[in-house]
């Protein structure tokens, strides 16, 4: 296990805000090659009130994460360029404390090139089909890290 991405306990306080309130300083950042996917969860998770970037692919996700604050990483394994499980190590090499705002979503969880990874990381891994409320569970979960 990495130190620089143990989840962290007790971080951040709940506000007493209302859901939606809250949820719209919350910036989420889905890195997923299907855009048509990645459009859908930017469409429900700003009805939700989340602000909301996509980028197809790792490389662009790490440009993201150097240049401003994101709430959570919502994250594909199998993408062109730099893959979901690199772009984790790179991540944790240049910003380790984005570590733990993570959430891998997949179809290729069981592919013996990821299972490795998906059997270590300290991170949440969804498998697609994802039901929107488990996502939204998920999300909210590591807001509350």
């Amino acid at each position: 296990m990495r130190d620089g991405c143990r989840p962290a306990v007790g971080k951040h306080s709940k506000h007493m805000e209302t859901p939606p309130a809250e949820n719209q300083r919350r910036h989420v950042l889905v890195v997923d090659d299907n855009f048509d996917l990645a459009q859908t969860y930017k469409h429900l998770l700003e009805e939700h009130g989340y602000t909301v970037t996509t980028v197809p692919n790792g490389v662009l996700a790490l440009k993201i994460v150097l240049k401003m604050d994101v709430d959570v990483l919502l994250c594909d394994l199998k993408m062109p360029q730099l893959e979901g499980d690199m772009f984790y190590v790179t991540v944790e090499r240049v910003k380790p404390e984005l570590c733990r705002r993570f959430i891998f979503i997949t179809g290729v969880g069981s592919d013996p090139k990821f299972q490795p990874f998906v059997n270590q990381v300290q991170a949440p891994v969804l498998f697609k089909p994802v039901e929107m409320a488990t996502l939204l569970e998920a999300i909210g979960n590591v807001i509350q890290k």
